[in-house]
């Protein structure tokens, strides 16, 4: 008799566990779809502004001001110690600093010079003396060109929650 309620135990809790969708419990894991690899958040590249559009809107934003935006642009450097920044080409040579959100994801380390999708917080900061010294080293720039980083600099900025990486 004892089997057969062990049996019945096991048979009611792989019955019940059936037809339950298994959703991922991280939402910052890797997702790749059909053109796309998904880092962070998962979100649409739907309606994504371009660089003009992105660059008219930094423009127009004083130090402070944030605003929430998703917008595909190509990159131009990337840290090399970990994937944990990234900087994206905008207009008239303008570029905005990418960093993750409360660091919970990072992109590879090699993807300089191809297409991504950021969706996020664009905003506009004072850099540092400090902190732009840091990003240059992770970014393997030479000593001499870290010894010319003398002021701080206001820079364009960006929070991403999510990026996709054009394949």
């Amino acid at each position: 008799m004892e089997r057969i309620n062990i049996l019945l135990a096991f048979l009611f809790m792989v019955y019940s566990g059936m037809g339950q969708d298994q959703q991922p419990e991280n939402t910052s894991e890797t997702i790749v779809t059909s053109s796309y690899t998904s880092f962070g958040e998962k979100f649409d590249a739907k309606d994504a502004l371009g660089t003009q559009e992105i660059s008219e809107q930094y423009l127009k934003m004083t130090v402070t001001d944030t605003t929430r935006s998703k917008f595909n642009a190509i990159v131009t450097d990337v840290c090399k110690s970990k994937g944990c920044w990234m900087k994206l080409q905008l207009e008239n040579g303008q570029e905005t600093m990418v960093r993750f959100k409360d660091y919970g994801f990072f992109v590879p380390k090699d993807i300089t010079g191809k297409e991504v999708v950021v969706n996020g917080f664009a905003f506009v900061e004072e850099m540092s003396v400090e902190d732009q010294k840091h990003y240059a080293k992770d970014g393997d720039r030479s000593e001499a060109e870290i010894a010319k980083i003398t002021a701080p600099k206001k820079t364009y900025s960006f929070e991403a929650v999510g990026v996709l990486l054009k394949e």
